[in-house]
């Protein structure tokens, strides 16, 4: 790690690794906050949301950078869960095809979403937890019958297992699969090329790995999917022209922005177009090298039967996940706590993910009260 990243993040007391849930902001995250959202606010007037769709169309461009797509494929999100629902909104399943398929390794609440997908007659049909997800073949065993999209988390949270979402894609292509790909525990730790995976819907979070604060997601969308879906969960920014206002001609905007809705959030993509230029600008490839540094020095020093996560590279996120028995559990989260350790634990064990303003000596010293 050049010593200069650490510096261009605001520091944490003690030894910060929840990066898999909220990354650490830029030090300039004020500065963005109030150039890009307060003092419009305080100077413009009526004539605010000129600056203020500016600050969005910065965040839509940022991200489009970052995982070469096209800023018209992108539409802004509050989070994952609203992203989903407008694409399921937006599809419709036919007799001979109506199954959603995903993983009991999911984030909860995308299966919260797709429950409530029932509603619109959907089937859903969760891949069994221990099945291994990392082969292939297990996917194209699944992707079959009457299974009409496949959601893929493409890092998951509670295991740190890294799905290889290339291979998924091509065999939902070649089978008529919608495929939605979740990359909130990958974006900005893992390099993404939306042009390599050839998916038809990306959705994702800027909280963790981007370091851009909660409520700023984005809905990335293939070109030729946009013709065919229309989202029932629309608002007056779904419009091919917001400022028209003619309560008796709704028209869908040609591009991914027909995924929007009501009045939006600005505030959090102020700071989040903040942080992602930075990410950018320090390299996924340079922040996914450290971060694989940094988690072999933990991986390399445990018992390879506390292991959950995959130990090669390929098939990991940032996040490493170890399993302890109940009183050694508590005996290892008494010292990571004692010694100001920011970790966090769920059913499949602690999980610590560092970044890049983390440094060898933190890790050794984590390492050595595990």
């Amino acid at each position: 790690m050049n010593e200069s990243h650490k510096s261009l993040f605001v520091p944490s007391e003690g030894i910060y690794l929840l990066n898999h849930s909220v990354g650490r902001p830029p030090v300039t995250t004020r500065d963005a906050w109030v150039e890009s959202f307060l003092e419009p606010w305080e100077n413009a007037g009526e004539n605010v949301w000129p600056r203020w769709l500016e600050t969005i169309d910065n965040f839509r461009n940022a991200i489009a950078v970052l995982l070469n797509g096209h800023v018209a494929d992108f539409c802004p999100q509050v989070n994952l869960s609203s992203a989903l629902t407008k694409i399921l909104s937006g599809l419709t399943p036919t007799d001979s095809r109506r199954t959603i398929l995903y993983t009991e390794e999911d984030f909860p609440s995308i299966a919260f979403v797709l429950q409530q997908a029932v509603k619109q007659g959907y089937r859903i049909k969760a891949i069994p937890g221990q099945l291994n997800t990392l082969d292939p073949d297990v996917w194209s065993e699944q992707l079959s019958g009457d299974v009409c999209l496949v959601l893929v988390t493409h890092v998951q949270s509670n295991t740190g297992r890294q799905v290889p979402v290339t291979d998924i894609c091509a065999l939902a292509q070649h089978r008529e699969i919608v495929s939605v790909i979740d990359v909130a525990q990958s974006v900005g730790v893992v390099p993404i090329d939306l042009c390599v995976w050839k998916a038809d819907f990306v959705i994702g979070s800027c909280v963790k790995w981007l370091c851009g604060g909660p409520g700023a997601g984005f809905l990335w969308v293939a070109p030729h999917r946009l013709s065919t879906c229309e989202p029932t969960d629309v608002g007056w920014f779904s419009h091919e022209d917001p400022f028209e206002f003619d309560i008796h001609n709704f028209r869908y905007a040609k591009d991914a922005l027909r995924f929007w809705g009501g009045t939006p959030s600005v505030a959090p993509y102020a700071t989040a177009a903040n942080s992602i230029r930075l990410i950018h600008q320090i390299g996924v490839d340079t922040i996914r090298t450290h971060n694989l540094s940094l988690t072999r020095q933990i991986i390399e020093a445990v018992d390879v039967n506390c292991m959950i996560t995959p130990t090669q590279p390929k098939q990991r996120g940032g996040t490493v996940v170890l399993h302890y028995r109940e009183k050694q559990l508590d005996a290892v989260c008494s010292r990571l706590t004692h010694a100001r350790v920011d970790f966090d634990v769920r059913s499949t064990g602690i999980r610590m993910s560092p970044h890049i303003y983390n440094d060898l000596s933190e890790i050794e010293a984590v390492v050595d009260l595990l």
